[in-house]
């Protein structure tokens, strides 16, 4: 018995913004946004929307794919950098909405990298046997922490979430190995600076914003190392060759970066399971989404071997290796 993902949701808010539509709002254009990013559109949250709601819709499809009652969930793990609040986590919200009243739940901040640092958690509760069924959840709203007059990273990202379901089967080897790493040095290189809890500190004209700040260049470099680096760790880790993985799925920020990576791991793009043109980034909730939508558009078959990678905020980087099961719930 191993942990294994059992079922899958995603929930994209209905407002599209639109290449076009950013043209209106700063100097930018759709070739040069397409161009140096791959992103056509994104999805944007309603004022009212907030993480936890987003995440809840998520849930709801991932159990009923799973055939999971809210009363047989155990923990909930929410992975966001945009939780509705401080306290309590955006877990605790989501459990009231889902009704999953047996389970324990917590937040995981780790940016880009969210999703597969709750994951990890959960295949460890369930492989312990402490918990039977865990539902992860990666949730943005990054629509609130953009500044929209900052074409650099306005055009980059979207709202969203993806949640799946863990629980202990015996049809596949389930999660067979994960890597994690950070590297608090870097944190300036992609930061919001600035919230309520913040020490009041004057460190330059960035110091008092709520918005997502970035160094492009200095982040393409650490994310394309940083990702091809736990690839191939995760994978030593787990006693396999790259030849030997059937689907990539990534954390999506640029396609620039994707294609760096599948160069330098000499895996072929048409392996990587990418949306990114069509919701941009969705830091925590990328990888969960783009496993949505491949799993419910038949892609995955038991047996195949997937690869998870993602890098963000911190900095933070982590990869998993995890082998898809023979049937759900």
């Amino acid at each position: 018995m191993s942990a294994s993902i059992i079922g899958t949701g995603s929930y994209l808010p209905d407002r599209v913004l639109t290449n076009a539509d950013l043209e209106a709002m700063v100097d930018t254009s759709d070739e040069w946004i397409v161009t140096r990013t791959g992103i056509k559109e994104r999805h944007i949250a309603r004022d009212d929307e907030g993480a936890s709601h987003m995440a809840a819709a998520a849930s709801r499809l991932a159990m009923a794919d799973a055939q999971v009652e809210p009363g047989d969930v155990d923990l909930i793990i929410v992975a966001t950098a945009t939780p509705d609040m401080p306290f309590p986590s955006t877990a605790c919200l989501v459990q009231n909405l889902v009704e999953a009243r047996n389970a324990f739940c917590f937040d995981v901040s780790a940016a880009c990298s969210g999703f597969l640092y709750a994951l990890d958690i959960a295949r460890k509760y369930v492989d312990s046997g402490m918990v039977k069924t865990a539902l992860v959840v990666g949730a943005e709203k990054l629509s609130a922490i953009t500044d929209w007059e900052d074409r650099d990273t306005c055009v980059l990202f979207g709202d969203g979430a993806g949640a799946v379901v863990v629980a202990a089967r015996d049809t596949a080897r389930g999660s067979i190995a994960s890597v994690m790493g950070s590297d608090g040095a870097l944190a300036d290189l992609l930061k919001v600076p600035r919230c309520a809890c913040s020490p009041i500190i004057d460190d330059g004209e960035d110091s008092d914003s709520p918005h997502i700040k970035m160094n492009g260049r200095e982040v393409f470099k650490h994310a394309v190392r940083c990702m091809t680096d736990a690839a191939q760790q995760v994978l030593k880790a787990s006693g396999m060759a790259v030849g030997d993985v059937d689907w990539v799925i990534p954390h999506q920020a640029n396609m620039r970066i994707m294609n760096a990576i599948a160069s330098r791991l000499d895996v072929p793009l048409e392996k990587f399971c990418l949306n990114l043109d069509m919701v941009g980034n969705m830091s925590a909730a990328s990888i969960p989404v783009a496993l949505d939508e491949a799993a419910r558009a038949g892609k995955f078959k038991a047996g195949d071997v997937m690869l998870l990678v993602a890098f963000g905020g911190g900095f933070t980087w982590g990869a998993s290796v995890l082998e898809w099961p023979s049937g759900n719930g």
